[in-house]
């Protein structure tokens, strides 16, 4: 009896096969939802790091330009007492701040930006390093200009600042216990939440000229003092609201349905938008017309 050979197969061909027919209609719209909610995410994100590297060429084009020149008290013009005549400490505590400020904008975007994580991961590391050190000076030196200098607004205002600079120290805190312990999706889950926080400055900003632009002037506020429920409001959504929106995406990304998911993506598409609308505001009205 002559033995035959068995009939050839394909297991990958078959598997494929398989996995396709076993797909409803729900999954096939849950998987393009989720590919949905990635892209939009990662549009909301290309514009927050256009928008934050125009806020450091504002920083280095006003406050730099000023220190080189010697023009030490223009940054009182915006800044309230950022310079003060015979305080040698207390001016170099408002520099560093100003100055670890834009490296943050900077370290904290390459900590974000997939291609350097994957191309560069020994670089991600130390950038990673020399980044929470930098958020830990700037909160602590942040926490010292409101008790030495004061800042603008009521006392509300500087709670929020206080409590902005606390959850910066403790973000930074889990980013790095997670990334010792190698729990690489905890520590991206703590660097996002610290990216967001870290940035509470800058959505103040563009979230105050997209309100004013809005209501063709100031509303729910004092500009003279700077006061009002609009500003107390504002300065805990500079952070929290921001990291409430990163909670459902994240939630939707983990356990949501297409429903969930795609209601997200509508969430971050409609954010995408305000916060190109914000930055353009801060741009035409506050960065551009002090350079």
């Amino acid at each position: 009896m002559i033995p035959t050979a068995p009939a050839p197969t394909y297991p990958d061909a078959d598997a494929d096969i398989v996995v396709a027919a076993s797909r409803s209609p729900a999954d096939t719209l849950s998987r393009k939802a989720g590919t949905a909610l990635k892209l939009s995410a990662s549009a909301w994100f290309v514009v927050a790091a256009l928008g934050q590297l125009l806020f450091v060429a504002y920083v280095l084009g006003y406050y730099g330009r000023a220190a080189l020149q010697g023009r030490w008290q223009a940054w009182n013009g915006v800044f309230p007492r950022g310079y003060v005549a015979g305080d040698t400490a207390g001016n170099l505590v408002v520099a560093a701040h100003l100055g670890f400020a834009c490296l943050i904008v900077v370290a904290g975007l390459l900590q974000l930006t997939p291609a350097v994580r994957r191309r560069w991961p020994a670089f991600h590391r130390w950038t990673g390093r020399a980044y929470l050190a930098m958020v830990a000076v700037m909160s602590l030196g942040g926490l010292s200009m409101i008790l030495t200098r004061g800042s603008v607004g009521d006392l509300s205002q500087k709670l929020a600042i206080g409590l902005n600079a606390l959850l910066m120290l403790a973000f930074a805190y889990q980013a790095y216990r997670h990334a010792r312990a190698r729990h690489i999706d905890l520590h991206r889950r703590w660097a996002l939440r610290l990216f967001l926080a870290v940035s509470g400055v800058w959505f103040f900003r563009i979230g105050l000229m997209f309100w004013i632009v809005a209501n063709q002037g100031p509303a729910g506020f004092d500009p003279a003092s700077f006061r009002g429920p609009f500003l107390t409001f504002l300065a805990f959504a500079q952070y929290l609201l921001p990291l409430a929106v990163l909670e459902l995406y994240l939630r939707a990304q983990d356990r949501g349905g297409a429903g969930a998911r795609i209601a997200a993506t509508a969430l971050l598409s409609m954010l995408t938008l305000v916060t190109a609308a914000g930055v353009g505001a801060a741009t035409m009205l506050m960065w551009l017309p002090r350079l």
